[in-house]
C-alpha cells in the first residue's frame, strides 16, 4: 500500500527543519539552540543534517568550540529570517493580533537622541498600550535591524538602499559652540580658519579624525583641528564647553536645550554645511504588526512637531 503524506505535513516539517538551523546558527552551538528549543541535542543535530542533505549543500562548519555558517549558510539563513518573519506577521494578522498593540517591541537609536527624544516617546507608548514591553538600544553605531532583531530605530544621515521603511520627521546640523562666558575671554572665531587659536573638545563619534568639514559662501573648507581633548562620547564635549573649558563641534539636536538656554552659544553659523536628514526605519512586511505600526505612527508624529528637528 502506497501512503501519500499531506503536503501540509511536508510544509510543516521543512519550517522545522528551518527554525532549528536559524535557532543553531544564531547561537553558533546546537547546546544553545536545544536549550532555546526546548529539544534534546540530538534532535537538534539531526535536524540539521536533514536540512543539509535535503538542500544537498553544507550550511555549517563545525568545530570543537564553535559552530559557524558557510557561504551558502549564510545566505540561506538571511532567507529564512525573512521567511520566519512573514509566517509570525501572517500568524498575527490571522489571529487579530493586529488589532491591539501587544508583545515585546525593540528600538534603537544614538545615545544621545535616545535619552532626548526616544525615551519620551517609549514612556507613551508603553503607558498608552499596556499590553506592551519595550527595550531600548542606544548605541552611537549603525544597528543592522535584521541582524540584530530589532523592531524600530532611528537613523541620522543619508540612508543606504536597503528594504528598509523609512520615514523622514526632520534633519539636523553639525555646529560649533562654546559658553558665553569662554566668548567674552577668548572672542568667537569669525571662521573655521580660526579654530587654531582655540581650546577645542572633540566627539570622536561626530567626527572620527581630526578634519572638520564646513561649507560656506565659496564651497567647502576642510580645517585640520587641534583638540586638546577628545572623548568617544557626545556629553562629554557637550559637559566641558558648558563648563567654558572651549568650543565644540556637535549635532544640533545635542546643544538644543542649551542653546534655548543660552548656556551654550553657536557660532560660524554662516559655515554649517549640508542638513542631515533624521528617520525612523522599520522592518514593513505586508502585515505589519500592530505594535510597530502605532508605535512608528507615535514616533513620527512627535518628532515631527519638535522644533529641534524642523526649526523652519
Amino acid at each position: 500500500m502506497q501512503f501519500i503524506i499531506p503536503f501540509a505535513v511536508i510544509l510543516m516539517d521543512r519550517f522545522h527543519l528551518m527554525n532549528v538551523f536559524v535557532a543553531v546558527a544564531e547561537a553558533q552551538s546546537f547546546a544553545g539552540a536545544a536549550r532555546r528549543l526546548r529539544l534534546s541535542p540530538p534532535a537538534v543535530t539531526r535536524a540539521v543534517v536533514a536540512l543539509e542533505e535535503r538542500l544537498g549543500v553544507r550550511l555549517l562548519a563545525r568545530t570543537t568550540r564553535v559552530v559557524r555558517v558557510t557561504e551558502a549558510g549564510a545566505r540561506y539563513l538571511e532567507d529564512a529570517r525573512r521567511i520566519m518573519v512573514e509566517l509570525d506577521e501572517a500568524d498575527a494578522a490571522a489571529t487579530g493580533i493586529n488589532a491591539t498593540p501587544r508583545g515585546h517591541l525593540t528600538v534603537t537609536a544614538p545615545v544621545l537622541f535616545g535619552k532626548l527624544h526616544v525615551m519620551p516617546i517609549i514612556t507613551e507608548y508603553q503607558a498608552a498600550f499596556d499590553q506592551t514591553t519595550v527595550s531600548a538600544l542606544f548605541v552611537d553605531r549603525i544597528v543592522n535591524l535584521v541582524d540584530e532583531g530589532m523592531d524600530v530605530g532611528v537613523r541620522i544621515g543619508e540612508l543606504p538602499d536597503s528594504s528598509l521603511r523609512a520615514i523622514r520627521v526632520g534633519y539636523v546640523r553639525r555646529i560649533v559652540v562654546g559658553a558665553p562666558a569662554y566668548l567674552h575671554q577668548h572672542g568667537a572665531p569669525q571662521s573655521p580658519n580660526d579654530l587654531g587659536g582655540h581650546r577645542l573638545i572633540a566627539s570622536s563619534g561626530i567626527s572620527p579624525t581630526n578634519d572638520w568639514v564646513f561649507a560656506g559662501a565659496y564651497g567647502k573648507l576642510t580645517v585640520r583641528v587641534q583638540p586638546q581633548i577628545v572623548v568617544n562620547t557626545n556629553d562629554g564635549p557637550l559637559e566641558a564647553a558648558c563648563r567654558g573649558y572651549g568650543l565644540t563641534r556637535l549635532l544640533s539636536y545635542q546643544v538644543a536645550p542649551q542653546l534655548e538656554s543660552g548656556e551654550l552659544r553657536a557660532v560660524l553659523q554662516g559655515y554649517e554645511g549640508t542638513k542631515l536628514p533624521v528617520h525612523v526605519i522599520h522592518r514593513e512586511g505586508r502585515h505589519a504588526s500592530a505594535k510597530v505600526r502605532s508605535f512608528v505612527d507615535l514616533a513620527v508624529e512627535t518628532l515631527r512637531a519638535d522644533r529641534a528637528l524642523n526649526p523652519d
